[in-house]
């Protein structure tokens, strides 16, 4: 894996916000991007997330099958966004002013908000069982002494949170092997295979479960790798997120699958007991508790983290300022932390049911923010952005791109009839079997549709303005 010398002058406290990191601070490895994705992927919200395919209706082989290709498809996805990082040097979400304007960026930034919110508290909401079974305290309880560690991790920054990530795939791979030897050893998992029973419903409901979660990543992914080198290799960039986050994801999903399998009926409502309950009791069960908790922290940090990255955004977008001091970080992360925690407070009775239709749902709403921004990116613009007039309400992007924002209304539209949700199933679901398969329909349609309409638009820019891929 091909590194970067770190810069030992980079202060450990972020002192960067949303603005464009110069050549001079950049820093950072290739290896770590592998290992904060990595790290990311190996925690039991994606433990969870593979189990769905078996607790509504999927057997363990297809489902093992179809988890794999929406882990393939979904990842790729992850890593063309994480390429554009040391390219632009900037967070994800800015570049989204190319395609949207400088305000009307704000429209898919403010739902990603939401998404961020979510996975922060279906986190807080696992974690906190799991900081409950270790300490003995209430799950209410440890849920607020996880959220506020996550709290202090984000106001450090991106230099911590790689560094969090490096620890937490070690920590990953080590409580993950104990678990996968303990399940080899004490089941017959060659049973759970033979039973095959395949169904094209719960087959796609498989490759929808990981690919959305791979996608979830998309609008915050090139967070963090815009402090790499310009001349980083795109090629290896990709290379390295990817493999960290389909590899991460894939285990911890085939874990939820056979987990599932083996418990039944009772791994709803006790879903970190029964990973844990895999693996040992005692001392060794205190300790799988604790990576549980510790696997967790990573994930949650990237969400506090790339929600003050949004927020920022938005405000940014009026403001016509890119920088925002350690003091503003601090209140910004606070008050994110504090509502995530109390959206878990709240919906931690009902966490498995609420969860799968919350990742599928609010994907109908940023898949097509996706393709458009990787088409813009990779087909018209083809890099080149004039990184000084995303800040420019007035400059050459405009404030409102009325162009981009029809294509992402078109986009979200044409997949509600794809969308399955308790309050809202489109008409289409039933004729594929119950499978919300939105995500597809949300990622092609606005992607072609993007092209058509904008490959003649893109204007050349000065040399001197100009950011190239």
């Amino acid at each position: 894996m091909t590194t970067v010398n770190e810069n030992p002058r980079t202060p450990l406290i972020e002192t960067r916000s949303i603005d464009f990191i110069p050549e001079a601070e950049r820093h950072g490895s290739l290896y770590s991007q592998f290992t904060l994705w990595l790290g990311a992927n190996l925690q039991i919200t994606a433990i969870v997330t593979g189990a769905l395919a078996v607790v509504l209706d999927g057997d363990v082989f297809w489902s093992l099958i179809g988890l794999l290709l929406g882990q393939l498809f979904g990842g790729a996805v992850v890593a063309l966004h994480a390429a554009q990082g040391p390219k632009l040097g900037l967070p994800q979400m800015i570049s989204s002013r190319v395609q949207f304007g400088v305000y009307g960026a704000a429209i898919p930034i403010v739902l990603v908000c939401l998404m961020y919110f979510g996975f922060s508290a279906t986190g807080a909401v696992l974690s906190g069982q799991a900081i409950a079974q270790l300490i003995s305290v209430s799950d209410s309880t440890g849920i607020l002494i996880f959220a506020t560690c996550i709290a202090v991790l984000t106001m450090f920054g991106y230099r911590v949170i790689h560094l969090v990530g490096k620890v937490t795939s070690v920590l990953g791979i080590l409580a993950f092997a104990y678990l996968f030897t303990r399940l080899m050893t004490l089941n017959d998992i060659g049973l759970l295979l033979e039973n095959r029973h395949f169904s094209w419903s719960t087959f796609l409901l498989a490759v929808s479960l990981s690919a959305s979660w791979q996608i979830a990543f998309g609008p915050y992914v090139a967070d963090y790798s815009r402090y790499l080198p310009s001349k980083t290799s795109s090629w290896k960039t990709f290379a390295a997120v990817g493999l960290g986050t389909v590899l991460g994801a894939q285990a911890s999903m085939v874990l939820g699958v056979f987990a599932a399998a083996l418990a039944g009926a009772n791994f709803r409502g006790h879903e970190v007991a029964t990973i844990v309950g895999l693996g040992s009791t005692g001392v060794m069960a205190a300790l799988l508790y604790l990576s549980v908790v510790l696997g967790k922290v990573t994930v949650s940090t990237l969400n506090a983290y790339g929600s003050f990255m949004c927020m920022a955004t938005i405000i940014s977008g009026f403001g016509r300022r890119l920088q925002f001091s350690a003091m503003q970080r601090m209140l910004f992360v606070l008050v994110i932390v504090a509502v995530s925690t109390t959206i878990a407070l709240l919906g931690q009775n009902s966490f498995l049911t609420a969860f799968k239709f919350f990742i599928l749902f609010l994907l109908t709403f940023f898949t097509p923010w996706s393709a458009i921004n990787l088409v813009d990116y990779y087909f018209v613009n083809k890099g080149r952005y004039d990184v000084q007039a995303l800040s420019d309400p007035d400059g050459r992007y405009g404030r409102w791109n009325v162009q981009g924002i029809s294509v992402y209304v078109i986009g979200v539209l044409i997949q509600l009839p794809f969308v399955d949700t308790h309050f809202y199933t489109g008409p289409m679901v039933a004729q594929l079997g119950g499978v919300d398969v939105s995500w597809i329909v949300g990622l092609l349609v606005p992607g072609i549709h993007y092209y058509l309409v904008a490959r003649n638009t893109a204007r050349a820019l000065p040399p001197e303005r100009t950011q190239q891929a």
